[in-house]
């Protein structure tokens, strides 16, 4: 055997336990939350359990596992809990142990025993922070990975639900779990997402918006190609269309894939209540987005380059509370949505009572200050108030940010061309999003190309009972969900 293939492969187990002590010792850094448990046993075996302090319950190790080993009288002695395997890699021994497991060798055996003992403190189950609703469930994920799946299991008591389990990161290993239902999801898209998972190579996964990255389709793009959600009905419903999740360890946030632009606008709650109420509110959200990228663009187009198209009365209002501002709208609108956006940003880093004040009353108060001062006019306030107020009218927070993004590009693209810059702007963005892919879905779909029979949960949110079918563009085993 070559140098090369001796030093790749694995280390194993001695059958002198002292020996594998001191090997796990030293290959811990003989860590100080290292606990090591050395006994005997009836019948004159030595045992040696291992596990680390704060990730292993200790109610589990003292009732379960060391009480049985002292008193046990045979040479293999057996552990009343659920979950152990067996294994003489050193490596798996040791992740083991890192993650909260432990492990119980004995003398004479080139083996050990790996126990589920995972305990820690972790959060409890809340309503999530950044998807709230009125009508609907009020449990969201947390940071710990098997509440997590337990809370996607409550929802789909279906056999045929999987979870394909990796470890991620060649030092943090991350435990991730991709999610499916066999029998509905496509083929492809599954071995697209597994392909992909498994080019990740790192040392660390330190959440889910980090997979994201990686899995995306087109890195320059400003809109979002996967979903994250911390609401776990959200995650069973996309399952039972066809897609595919992933689970992340120490993040709340979990994945949803593929995604199309249309996908951002709904809402959980839209299946929660009146399918007219639930259309209207759609509706809205369409012109909310509409207002949120393009309104600023459209004030300084009108006031700049197109002043004729303005009724008279309108105009000359627009003017008279212009009278005495020193800058031209291009000017004042950038100055006060970079002010928003910064009163923003601080609201959101700042503890939650003190950035609600910060948010609403920094607003207020800048806005009447600069008006009163003559740097900005009224009009501009009203815009840029309205500007923000249709932003957080959409349900996807990651999409929201892509739309302020581009109300830049779009206002620039206004300050130089007026209206004309402005349906540019809108051409470009036609063509990058009818470009866009999420794993091999064009991310204008049900549009381009077209599934007609996808249109009734678009914009319209048709009846239930008219919803039997899952989305045909997802290209489905099972093309039914209701009879």
């Amino acid at each position: 055997m070559s140098e090369r293939q001796t030093a790749a492969s694995p280390e194993m187990l001695k059958t002198d336990l002292s020996e594998n002590i001191a090997m796990i010792r030293s290959k811990l850094g003989n860590a100080s939350d290292l606990l090591v448990s050395q006994h005997v046993s009836r019948s004159g075996i030595r045992y040696a359990v291992f596990c680390i302090d704060g990730l292993s319950s200790r109610l589990v190790v003292q009732e379960y596992m060391l009480e049985p080993l002292i008193d046990s009288d045979t040479d293999k002695a057996k552990l009343p809990v659920q979950e152990v395997k067996t294994t003489s890699l050193l490596d798996d021994i040791l992740i083991a142990i890192l993650s909260g497991d432990s492990a119980v060798l004995s003398e004479n055996s080139d083996s050990a025993q790996i126990v589920g003992t995972k305990f820690w403190n972790s959060r409890s189950v809340e309503e999530p922070q950044t998807e709230a609703l009125i009508r609907g469930p009020r449990d969201g994920f947390t940071e710990d990975f098997r509440t997590n799946t337990a809370l996607i299991r409550r929802r789909l008591r279906d056999p045929n639900l999987r979870f394909e389990t990796f470890q991620l990161g060649r030092r943090s290993r991350t435990d991730i779990a991709v999610v499916y239902v066999e029998g509905i999801v496509h083929d492809k898209l599954l071995e697209e997402v597994r392909r992909r998972i498994h080019t990740i190579d790192v040392d660390e996964i330190s959440g889910s918006g980090f997979i994201e990255q990686w899995l995306t389709d087109h890195q320059l793009s400003p809109f979002p190609q996967v979903m994250s959600t911390e609401r776990p009905d959200k995650l069973s419903a996309a399952l039972l269309q066809g897609k595919v999740g992933i689970v992340v360890d120490n993040t709340p946030f979990q994945l949803i894939m593929p995604m199309t632009l249309f996908s951002f606008f709904h809402s959980p709650e839209d299946y929660y209540q009146n399918w007219i109420i639930s259309t209207v509110i759609r509706i809205m959200r369409f012109g909310a987005a509409f207002l949120a990228t393009f309104m600023p663009a459209f004030y300084i187009a009108l006031t700049e380059f197109h002043h004729g198209m303005l009724p008279s009365e309108l105009a000359f209002s627009i003017a008279g509370s212009r009278e005495g501002v020193p800058f031209p709208s291009v000017v004042e609108a950038f100055a006060m949505e970079a002010t928003l956006e910064l009163l923003r940003e601080a609201g959101i880093r700042l503890p939650r009572p003190i950035g609600q004040t910060i948010g609403i009353v920094g607003g207020l108060v800048i806005g009447e200050a600069a008006v009163r001062a003559g740097i900005v006019s009224p009009i501009m306030v009203i815009v840029v108030a309205i500007t923000a107020i249709s932003s957080f009218s959409l349900p996807s927070y990651t999409f929201a940010i892509s739309l302020r993004l581009l109300r830049f590009l779009i206002m620039l693209a206004a300050a130089l061309f007026g209206l004309y810059g402005i349906v540019l702007a809108y051409i470009m963005l036609n063509i990058h999003v009818a470009n866009l892919m999420s794993f091999g879905i064009p991310y204008s779909t049900p549009f381009a190309p077209t599934f007609l029979k996808d249109w009734k949960d678009l914009i319209l949110r048709a009846p239930l009972k008219l919803l039997s079918s899952r989305p045909q563009m997802m290209r489905t085993k099972d093309k039914k969900n209701m009879k």
